[in-house]
């Protein structure tokens, strides 16, 4: 019997899930596209209440598929910087897409329009 991997590793819809999984990823990847380049603890005081561990590991992982950019620069205190690669700013049309879909299927009294809702940033986008 064949397993979920071998059935679906070479499809499309399934690589790029597996690149952007986790609930954080999009976050991440929408507050880097607003600011352009953003430090590591800019970025950690925006997404509170993400855990240091977890947004190391979403960034490493971004990073290694190639979505964001890391900048290190070697002086003290020391200065690494985000922004996204241009393979990264080609997901932004999809995660406005996805707020799109998400505001016409969920129940008005389910809705969140106040500043902890992407909805205002992908608005003006």
């Amino acid at each position: 019997m064949e397993n979920f991997n071998d059935k679906y590793e070479k499809c499309p819809m399934y690589y790029a899930m597996s690149v952007l999984e986790g609930k954080w990823k999009w976050i991440i990847l929408w507050k880097i596209y607003q600011t352009k380049v953003i430090r590591y603890n800019r970025l950690k005081e925006m997404l509170q209440p993400i855990a240091h561990k977890t947004l190391s590991q979403q960034l490493k992982e971004l990073e290694g598929n190639n979505i964001i950019h890391r900048e290190q620069y070697n002086q003290v205190p020391p200065k690494v910087e985000y922004s996204l690669t241009p393979e990264g700013e080609t997901l932004i049309p999809i995660l406005s897409l996805m707020y799109q879909w998400g505001s016409e299927h969920m129940a008005p009294r389910e809705t969140r329009e106040d500043d902890t809702c992407l909805s205002t940033d992908l608005r003006d986008s």
